[in-house]
């Protein structure tokens, strides 16, 4: 079992390969300069890498760059393999990231409660106090309770 320092690197290293390869060494015409590397994660055995891409593009365009990453896989694995030099190279995974997709939701979310807001402070800009502005007992002063005893 390798140490989680170890497994970073080497994560970092099978990032940084197949990012350059993808821009530089593969002629698939599916894996233009619409696909980022975003993350790489390794196993604690050294065995599995699974990296996370995104792409720029609609569902179609999503769909193809899937399909040059899997026909590409033996390339960039090899090519990880030979800058890494380890004993076994990692098999390697390709996983769209969901993250633009959460990104999205919580910045929808958001929106959401910003025009809750809005309209909440809307409403409220005109309204007054049910009971007075100030909704605190105060004790009652000397001179009441000398009129309320005669």
């Amino acid at each position: 079992m390798a140490d989680n320092a170890r497994a970073k690197r080497l994560a970092d290293l099978i990032r940084e390969v197949v990012a350059q390869k993808l821009q530089r060494g593969i002629k698939d015409p599916r894996l233009g300069s619409h696909v980022t590397i975003t993350d790489t994660r390794v196993t604690g055995d050294l065995r599995e890498a699974t990296v996370f891409y995104t792409v720029y593009g609609d569902d179609e365009q999503r769909q193809a760059v899937a399909a040059g990453l899997e026909s590409a896989k033996g390339i960039l694995r090899s090519e990880v393999g030979r800058a890494a030099g380890v004993k076994f190279t990692p098999t390697l995974t390709f996983v769209a990231d969901a993250l633009p997709d959460t990104a999205r939701n919580i910045e929808d979310l958001l929106d959401r409660a910003r025009q809750s807001d809005a309209q909440v402070r809307e409403a409220s800009s005109g309204a007054a106090y049910a009971g007075g502005a100030d909704p605190y007992r105060k004790p009652e002063s000397d001179d009441e309770t000398d009129d309320a005893a005669e």
